[in-house]
């Protein structure tokens, strides 16, 4: 006796096929796909009664075993069906009205009269302290470049009461937007010619 591999092979018949542009052969209904290289070229199909896979000779060569991308059923397997748009959207809807509470006949189309729950629930909150994500300089020195820039006048240059006032008001705080806003009131509040002779 033979092996079974050696009696499929006494069973198949040599066939010439073309095939297809999409690299394809349809058999008995059944899709095989192929090489790509093999697109649009005549092949011999060596195929028999016993096979469920199918070899092809293809310029001098035997390339396969190539199994069914498509067509019936083999016995004792099953094909999910492919979903819809409309049964995802369905499923969305669905998953959704289960986390709101929704009563099946709301989702049938019914009018549904929504009580409001005689439990008063507290929602947790934290307070959010704005002063924390501040922006503040990092250094003195970082506050007084920032003021020279934003007055345009080298701190240097500037008399002793404004240096002091500075020095003043970067000691009570480093956060930018309280000392640019104290700075500007400042020097615009303050007097211009106040230091000239009248």
């Amino acid at each position: 006796m033979c092996t079974w591999e050696q009696f499929c092979r006494f069973a198949r018949e040599p066939e010439r096929r073309k095939v297809g542009v999409d690299a394809r052969i349809v058999i008995g209904g059944t899709s095989y796909e192929l090489e790509p290289d093999m697109a649009g070229e005549t092949v011999v199909l060596l195929w028999g009664l016993f096979d469920d896979e199918m070899y092809v000779e293809f310029d001098g060569k035997k390339l396969g075993p190539y199994r069914p991308v498509s067509g019936p059923i083999p016995l004792h397997r099953y094909r999910a069906f492919k979903r819809g748009k409309a049964d995802e959207r369905a499923d969305r809807i669905r998953v959704l009205a289960s986390q709101l509470g929704l009563p099946i006949s709301a989702l049938a189309g019914n009018d549904v009269q929504f009580t409001p729950s005689v439990v008063a629930m507290s929602l947790p909150h934290q307070p959010f302290d704005t002063d924390t994500y501040e922006y503040r300089f990092s250094t003195v020195i970082a506050a007084k470049l920032a003021i020279a820039n934003e007055l345009a006048i080298p701190l240097a240059k500037m008399s002793a009461d404004d240096r002091f006032f500075i020095d003043q008001v970067l000691a009570e705080t480093l956060m930018r937007s309280v000392v640019l806003s104290r700075i500007r009131d400042y020097f615009r509040n303050k007097k211009s010619g106040e230091d000239h002779a009248g």
